[in-house]
């Protein structure tokens, strides 16, 4: 199932190779996991409230098998039936032992989006506020990062999806105005509008790269916003037309708070805000912004060689937050499905 949804919800993105790059991703921790209680409030990383939410059975669960069998039934004896998320998920830390069964999805409260229920108690942000998704792909995308922890302890650090989640339903809303400052600061200094020295021979292999590669993004560019974009070969950087640099500031105030997060995102992985808009308007595919983003290191790595524990690590990494940002995009989008 959860299969069938990533590839509904990619399809319009034109990015056909997601789930294969998304299986060749390997997450691990060396991490040392630290022995703690379960069995209640006083003794758990998670903070719970007294709301009252429905423990209905619904049809939407996650049936997948867990990482283990040995789980401990559930214990606790407390009448809460939600729980939030402590900041540190945000942050990358070990939040404490798995101390659920299953993982579900269903209707949010008042029927407008679709919330993570962990046994029978509602998933929510760090801020206590619930965790409504705006499909039901995208929930069960989350639900199944859920199902997939360890025992031992909860790595947020395996479960992209959930950050992008928070950082869209906690972050955006109030910081939205400054995360577009943010992004048109950095617009001048975009990877795609530095261009290597032609007349330079130890640039000049680079140069000829970047014009087969990059060039069809600034045309797509061009057509796209109306304006053509400026390139530059100076380290200080350049800078572009004040029109394109409006079109494109316009283009980011009329995305909602999810594409926002996801954009901010891509283009902080890709130092591209173009790279960027390139995967949101299905330009580019995940392996081809991957390929523009590594350009000019891949050809050092073909010249050099590739240095283990270093290149490959920043390779793996770069895989999954291009990948994973690229995914929740496509899984956010209401007009992509049919809930």
């Amino acid at each position: 199932m959860a299969t069938s949804l990533l590839n509904k919800a990619l399809k319009p993105m034109k990015t056909r190779n997601v789930l294969s790059t998304l299986r060749s991703l390997n997450f691990t921790s060396i991490a040392t996991v630290h022995d703690s209680p379960s069995d209640g409030p006083s003794s758990s990383s998670f903070t719970f409230d007294n709301t009252n939410h429905s423990k209905e059975k619904d049809n939407n669960s996650i049936y997948l098998k867990p990482p283990t069998s040995n789980l401990k039934p559930e214990t606790t004896t407390s009448s809460s039936s939600s729980v939030a998320m402590p900041m540190s998920f945000m942050t990358g830390s070990i939040v404490g032992k798995r101390f659920y069964k299953k993982v579900s999805t269903r209707v949010s409260d008042d029927g407008v989006g679709w919330t993570v229920m962990l046994d029978y108690r509602t998933l929510k942000t760090p801020s206590k506020r619930p965790l409504k998704l705006p499909t039901l792909a995208l929930a069960k995308a989350i639900a199944a990062e859920w199902e997939y922890q360890q025992i031992d302890g909860i790595r947020p650090f395996t479960m992209p999806l959930m950050k992008l989640a928070c950082t869209a339903l906690e972050r955006v809303p109030l910081t939205r105005v400054k995360v577009i400052e943010h992004l048109m600061k950095k617009f001048n200094q975009d990877l795609v509008f530095c261009r290597a020295p032609e007349d330079n021979a130890l640039t000049v292999g680079l140069h000829a790269r970047q014009v087969e590669k990059v060039d069809p993004l600034l045309d797509w560019v061009e057509s796209e916003f109306g304006f053509k974009p400026i390139v530059y070969s100076s380290f200080f950087g350049g800078k572009q037309g004040d029109g394109l640099t409006k079109a494109v500031e316009n283009f980011l105030k009329k995305t909602d708070d999810c594409a926002l997060a996801a954009i901010d995102a891509l283009a902080a992985a890709a130092h591209s805000l173009v790279i960027a808009l390139g995967i949101f308007r299905g330009k580019l595919q995940i392996e081809e912004a991957i390929e523009l983003i590594r350009l000019e290191e891949d050809l050092q790595v073909d010249k050099w060689g590739l240095v283990e524990g270093g290149h490959d690590v920043d390779i793996a990494d770069l895989k999954v937050q291009i990948s994973s940002a690229t995914v929740f995009l496509g899984l956010s989008r209401r007009n992509s499905f049919s809930d």
